[in-house]
């Protein structure tokens, strides 16, 4: 009996010892193969669902160092003095992290602007938006599963793939959104991409940002609270254009009170030094919208797109 009440003892020891919060998750860590520590459901962030940004390129800067091209244009009275004339796009190509020949392109991009008149955009153009363009627009849903978190974009049915847990291949080919792996680290998800494919009419922002193959993109998501959340909401409206037309992407819903989500972009590339942002998102009210880019051959009057067009019909 003795034998018996000692060995249900160490039973009852062993398996409190097992069950005692570990990491500071509530939870002990998983063992994978080869003796590696994997992540526990419970203790990654749940970033699922559908993400609401109801401003254009609306990039914020950081609280220190480099940031990303602003709009140069700027109201000069009323309410909104000193804030981006959102009716004008004028990249602020004296920004120091550009090099001479991006700077031109920006310049050049917003002289146009400043003329009255459109340039052509990855958007407008019905090409691919490619990254990190794409991320900058009005809205996402995220799927996320242990190996793969996927990401879906309302306009054109533009998606990207993320490979959790896995390193990029030794030769990467390039493609619009790159090749994209991740990793959690504490509450955040991080993305690594390379490999973006450089277009036509690629740009990394709405003001006409170069970009060339040697782009590096990093991304942090983390969850943001409410009132830090409205507070970037606010500073985007003003500096960026703000629509909730359906036609734009998921709007933002009025009556959620939680947490917004925030993208943290670190970029470096050749045609920039290395810069930082930060993008904010709301709860979105309703599921994800499937916007088609229409194949619109004049774009602004005199100027023509380089969309496929049929000179006969099919049938």
């Amino acid at each position: 009996m003795h034998n018996r009440q000692r060995d249900f003892l160490f039973l009852v020891i062993l398996a409190a010892a097992y069950m005692t919060p570990a990491w500071g998750q509530g939870v002990a860590p998983a063992v994978g193969p080869a003796g590696s520590i994997t992540r526990s459901p419970q203790s990654i962030p749940d970033f699922s669902g559908t993400w609401s940004n109801e401003s254009l390129n609306a990039l914020e800067p950081p609280l220190s160092g480099p940031g990303p091209v602003r709009n140069r244009s700027r109201l000069r009275r009323g309410p909104q003095a000193g804030v981006g004339d959102s009716s004008q796009l004028v990249g602020d190509y004296t920004n120091p992290i550009l090099q001479p020949w991006a700077a031109d392109v920006v310049k050049k991009f917003g002289d146009i602007s400043l003329a009255g008149r459109g340039f052509p955009t990855p958007r407008n153009q019905c090409w691919p938006e490619g990254m990190p363009f794409v991320s900058i627009n009005r809205g996402m849903q995220m799927l996320q599963r242990p190996d793969k978190v996927t990401i879906l974009y309302p306009f054109d049915h533009q998606f990207r793939q993320v490979r959790m847990n896995q390193p990029h291949p030794a030769q990467v080919t390039p493609s619009w959104y790159g090749d994209s792996v991740g990793h959690y680290e504490g509450a955040e998800l991080v993305i690594d991409t390379v490999g973006i494919k450089v277009g036509r009419f690629s740009m990394i922002d709405w003001f006409g940002t170069p970009y060339t193959e040697a782009l590096h993109l990093v991304e942090r998501y983390r969850l943001l609270d409410y009132e830090a959340t409205m507070k970037a909401v606010a500073w985007a409206a003003r500096e960026h254009a703000q629509s909730d037309n359906p036609g734009s992407g998921p709007p933002a819903d009025p009556n959620y009170k939680g947490k917004g989500l925030q993208i943290l972009p670190q970029l470096r590339m050749g045609a920039l030094s290395r810069w930082s942002a930060t993008l904010t998102f709301r709860r979105a009210l309703g599921e994800r919208r499937e916007l088609v880019c229409a194949e619109n051959t004049q774009w602004h009057p005199g100027t023509y797109s380089e969309v496929p067009t049929a000179n006969e019909p099919d049938f």
